[in-house]
């Protein structure tokens, strides 16, 4: 079954030189671009992450130091990668939980602002993991009756994440086949911020989902300590997490400006346990 597009949708996966969203780096990109008419656009690119790649991490997806020391880095290749996903909506296989926040982090390092306003994630590894419960390769057989050459790498997954999905939507009649629909059955909470550091809760307020205030609003937890901002961001948390705590903070003391005297002193009695 085929896709109902609304809008060009991106279906991408990273090889990378480890697993940490905040410190790893890129080393092979690959995007398959789909239109709501049908035509396809592909690009596949090796990435020089100018850090070293353990040799265990070669081990699994066989890029090495070597192969990429004279490849373009993520600086260098980050317009034309932004520019194909500018417009589109983005799918992937664990693409929520690693390679759209590691993309984030990489683009937020090349300067270019990136978030997931007005457009929608397919993570169709949510979606195989909640009717099937197996890995890409056995989700490859599994629906497409096909053997995963090459796994591992960005190209070969990209493309049979894409074919997954198509035949998750043949096997499953309770999935509509809409980005909207699709986007929300393969997500597992609604974040805040990519890495899942901060959440929202029933209300739509943010909240910690770790540390000593998991469970708090962030609001609150800088109202009552305005210092733990000023540690997150200078700790090593990932660059959009940090952009996200920011923009709250922002966006509290904007509101404390717009706040009558009456409000300030009872924001002020309860700070210093004043009532």
């Amino acid at each position: 079954m085929e896709l109902k597009l609304l809008k060009p949708i991106v279906f991408f996966d990273l090889e990378t030189t480890g697993i940490n969203i905040g410190n790893d780096r890129i080393v092979e990109i690959s995007m398959l671009k789909i239109f709501p008419n049908g035509n396809k656009e592909s690009n596949t690119w090796l990435v020089n992450p100018e850090i070293e790649i353990p040799a265990e991490t070669s081990a699994i997806h066989g890029i090495t130091n070597e192969r990429v020391v004279t490849e373009p880095t993520f600086k260098e290749l980050a317009q034309t990668v932004y520019d194909m996903i500018s417009d589109a909506d983005l799918a992937g296989f664990n693409s929520n939980r690693f390679d759209i926040p590691l993309l984030a982090e990489e683009f937020l390092r090349a300067g270019l602002d990136f978030d997931m306003k007005d457009r929608k994630a397919i993570d169709v590894q949510v979606i195989f993991h909640k009717k099937e419960q197996r890995t890409l390769s056995a989700g490859y057989k599994f629906y497409c009756d096909k053997i995963l050459e090459d796994a591992h790498s960005a190209e070969a997954d990209t493309k049979a994440t894409y074919e997954i999905l198509k035949a998750q939507l043949d096997r499953y009649d309770d999935i509509e086949n809409s980005v909207e629909a699709l986007s929300t059955f393969s997500t597992h909470s609604k974040r805040a911020d990519f890495a899942g550091f901060i959440l929202f809760n029933e209300e739509e307020q943010e909240i910690f989902s770790f540390g000593k205030y998991k469970g708090r609003t962030v609001e609150d937890v800088f109202k009552e300590n305005p210092g733990y901002n000023a540690w997150i961001q200078n700790a090593d948390f990932p660059l959009y997490t940090k952009k996200v705590l920011k923009a709250i903070k922002e966006r509290m003391s904007v509101s404390k400006k717009g706040m009558s005297d009456s409000d300030k002193l009872q924001a002020l009695q309860q700070k210093f346990n004043l009532r």
